[in-house]
């Protein structure tokens, strides 16, 4: 996790920087201690806070609670989507997890502040104070992707109420099931593992990133007309889009202006393959003779989504000059001890 430190105090300094040496972040101070402790320093905390919150760095405000409160107050949202914020006395006595503590991983940073300091981790989320099984961190250890907010506040209460919830999942998961989940079919609310759209009434969906789109196309062929196709095929076969994980190609289109875009809307890397490679892929696949006239391969969808492994989900789909096919792989899943 990487951390962003900020510091008030010369006692203050000295800690941060042995926690920012630990941690691997940055510390931060006032102008007016930035020479004796040779830290960059800051022009103003708010301006501080605003220029980090929403980079994926956990904050870490070393001082009193009250000042790294106050200085967050304009820029919370929700568990979901705010970052770690822990805040460390200058002594290093206390460790308290502020914001996040399960999604975003403060009550973990907290823990290991506090064993760094040889202090004590404040923890206040209810499931770890009655050790529960938290929904919200498994999914994000995990890599999972959370589908359903409101559910997963549900599963909370009904855990913590000692009330069972079903577990169920499309991938295999290591470990034994953590205390208040069953395999128990009817039970409701239920957790879901899936890669497909199907949403049900109390049922928690967590989607791993695990699909690789093949997609072969015409030259010029717009980004609109690559997305519409794409939805066309993972719609037929009920697929969440969130469960993509990359796209792959021919090599011959890595620079395919549409398919770029396309990539860079999603935020999904593009990996491109030889001829040569895809031709040499096992198994049987939707031939074309056109398509091995031009590329040097039979067929490019289907060959290069599995090109890197997995099964085949979705087989060719064909839409104004766009081919796709969906292939999975099974991402590793495990409950550990602790969470039993």
């Amino acid at each position: 996790m990487i951390c962003a430190l900020v510091a008030f105090t010369p006692g203050g300094a000295a800690l941060g920087k042995r926690l920012a040496d630990a941690l691997g972040g940055t510390l931060h101070v006032p102008a007016r201690l930035a020479q004796s402790t040779g830290m960059p320093s800051y022009d103003s905390l708010e301006a501080w806070t605003a220029s980090h919150w929403g980079t994926g760095r956990a904050l870490v405000f070393i001082g009193a609670a009250g000042i790294a409160v106050r200085a967050i107050a304009p820029h919370v949202q929700d568990k979901f989507r705010d970052p770690a914020v822990v805040s460390v006395d200058e002594t290093g006595q206390y460790a308290v997890a502020l914001l996040s503590g399960h999604v975003g991983g403060a009550n973990s940073l907290a823990a290991r502040i506090a064993g760094l300091t040889g202090g004590t981790a404040v923890i206040s989320t209810a499931t770890d104070l009655h050790g529960r099984f938290a929904v919200d961190v498994w999914a994000s250890r995990q890599g999972l992707l959370l589908k359903d907010r409101q559910v997963a506040k549900e599963v909370s209460a009904a855990l913590l109420a000692g009330a069972s919830v079903r577990f169920s999942s499309e991938f295999p998961v290591e470990g034994a099931l953590p205390f208040g989940l069953t395999e128990q079919a009817g039970i409701l609310p239920e957790i879901q593992v899936t890669c497909h759209n199907r949403p049900q009434p109390r049922v928690l969906r967590l989607v791993p990133r695990c699909l690789v789109l093949g997609i072969g196309c015409r030259r010029g062929t717009t980004e609109e007309a690559i997305a519409q196709a794409v939805q066309a095929a993972a719609g037929e076969a009920e697929i969440d889009t969130a469960a993509v994980l990359e796209v792959a190609t021919i090599d011959q289109k890595a620079d395919e202006e549409g398919l770029c875009r396309y990539c860079q809307r999603h935020n999904w890397p593009l990996r491109t393959y030889s001829a040569q490679v895809l031709g040499s892929l096992p198994g049987t696949f939707t031939a074309s003779s056109f398509v091995y006239s031009v590329m040097g391969v039979d067929n490019v969808c289907e060959r290069a989504a599995l090109a890197g492994g997995g099964t085949l989900l979705v087989p060719k789909r064909a839409q104004n000059g766009v081919t796709v096919a969906i292939a999975r792989r099974n991402p590793v899943l495990k409950f550990e001890e602790s969470e039993e």
